[in-house]
């Protein structure tokens, strides 16, 4: 009977022990819920992917980074064999300096024509004109000697002049007749002069025309040697963002192909969160909509993020989900996109919880699992 009544005194006792540790569970204990308008999950931390490939096949001659290690936009990450490219850039500048000096001696030479042509044209005319009135007057000498010589001969029949008076104006007539002939010659080389500066027209113009071809011969050569420059540009590969090596897939030696890629980056400046939520509070939120991320390598400080994607179809919840009771419902899978990375402290594949507030005047509070 005595040993029934302890046992009785036993089982009470232990009965109100478990009730004051499920009283003292559910004031102290047990996680708050979040305030009405916040939203919490959790993932891991992820970055937008960059493949980085060359524009041009080669033989890999240097490799500057491995994986792991931190390069910024711009950094140089591997080299190329690039002898037979710059032969290729000397023999284009080359022919461009050549073509360059040769526009330079012709635009001199139509410089100076310019100059020559119209003063030779000038002075050919001015000879012509010259020739022309000397010719004229040469002609009227000839005219009148002619005639004097002639009335001469007649009075030397009527005795009213002597036989030397005619004889001296038959000399006059043949001195008038020979500077005419030579008048008349004088003429026709002016002429021909006066055409042969004329021809300068057509040489200027024929210049003009050369260096035109020139200049568009030496835009030619300078495409072709921006064209050479720009592929031993591409011989050095070069990172596109700044971000963490994550995978190297070449090493020193190796020929590659045009486009293969060489390195993986994830961009530290586009980092997001990862995160699921269920299809009964999906509908709450919207893009744009704050949130805040916590992880534990840095407890006391919160990053702000944005809501950027929403996935449009469900999915069932996946493993890496920590909540038992979230793993057999349908979620959809959200993107929150951190706002900033100061001194690029976050890196992909940290673990975080974020809160997401989807009423605006709801309190900022930690997650509480």
């Amino acid at each position: 009977m005595e040993t029934g009544k302890r046992a009785l005194v036993l089982t009470a006792g232990g009965a109100v022990i478990g009730l004051a540790a499920v009283f003292a569970w559910w004031m102290w204990l047990r996680p708050m819920p979040l305030p009405e308008g916040l939203i919490q999950a959790n993932g891991r931390i992820e970055g937008d992917h960059y493949t980085v490939s060359g524009k041009v096949p080669g033989r890999i001659v240097e490799l500057k980074v491995r994986e792991g290690d931190a390069v910024k936009r711009g950094q140089v990450m591997a080299r190329l064999d690039d002898a037979g490219v710059r032969a290729k850039v000397e023999q284009a500048r080359a022919a461009a300096d050549a073509l360059k000096a040769r526009l330079a001696a012709a635009q001199v030479a139509l410089d100076t024509l310019k100059k020559q042509v119209p003063l030779r044209i000038e002075t050919a005319k001015a000879a012509v004109a010259h020739a022309e009135a000397a010719l004229a007057a040469a002609k009227a000498s000839a005219t009148q000697a002619a005639r004097d010589a002639r009335r001469f001969r007649s009075l030397l029949k009527e005795h009213t002049v002597d036989k030397e008076s005619v004889e001296q104006k038959d000399l006059a007539w043949k001195v008038a007749r020979a500077e005419f002939a030579t008048a008349q010659a004088a003429l026709e080389q002016a002429q021909k002069k006066r055409a042969e500066a004329e021809l300068g027209r057509e040489t200027l113009e024929a210049k003009q025309h050369e260096i035109e071809a020139l200049k568009a011969q030496l835009q030619q050569a300078r495409a072709a040697v921006a064209e050479a420059r720009s592929v031993l540009d591409d011989m050095t590969i070069v990172s596109p963002a700044s971000g963490i090596v994550t995978t190297r897939l070449v090493e020193t030696g190796e020929v590659v192909v045009a486009g293969s890629p060489l390195f993986d980056i994830v961009d530290l400046d586009r980092l997001y969160l990862k995160v699921y939520v269920p299809e009964k509070q999906i509908g709450k939120l919207h893009l744009g909509a704050p949130a805040r991320i916590f992880v534990d390598a840095f407890p006391d400080r919160a990053f702000p993020a944005t809501l950027r994607y929403i996935a449009s179809r469900a999915e069932f919840t996946p493993k890496e989900v920590q909540t038992p009771d979230e793993r057999v419902k349908l979620v959809y899978a959200v993107k929150l996109y951190l706002d900033e990375n100061p001194d690029h402290r976050l890196t992909p594949g940290m673990p975080a919880d974020a809160v997401i507030r989807w009423r605006e005047d709801a309190p900022w509070v930690r997650p509480r699992w």
